[in-house]
């Protein structure tokens, strides 16, 4: 399954339990481990469960796996590992509090790397 298709099943399945605030985040330039994050909210850590277990279940459903799921114990941030694409499901305060989007979306200037490594080692 490709990654197009596989984004598509996911932010299905998070729009299909309600899931809001879902953020897609590109990381092809910045890791070689994933492709992309998707970022959700979960009222609550009942929520954050049962969309993280609707994703398992309608990317099986398609015929891809999971690699992993962590955090479904409490609730308040499930991760699920799809390989290509890692899905974070939080409450509203543990993702204010971690803002994931900020970090994989900031430029490393931005966060106070070095000039030379911001501009590359072409630079």
């Amino acid at each position: 399954m490709n990654t197009s298709n596989l984004e598509q099943i996911v932010v299905s399945a998070l729009e299909d339990i309600k899931a809001r605030d879902i953020e897609i985040i590109d990381t092809t330039r910045l890791s070689s481990q994933f492709e992309r994050i998707i970022v959700a909210s979960g009222d609550s850590g009942r929520q954050t469960r049962a969309l993280a277990r609707n994703i398992l279940n309608r990317v099986h459903a398609a015929g891809g796996k999971a690699l992993g799921i962590e955090g479904e114990e409490n609730g308040e941030w499930v991760l699920v590992d799809l390989g290509e694409i890692v899905v974070h499901v939080m409450q509203p305060a543990i993702r204010a509090y971690y803002r994931l989007e900020e970090l994989w979306t900031a430029t490393p200037a931005a966060c106070g790397a070095p000039k030379s490594l911001a501009q590359g080692a072409g630079a």
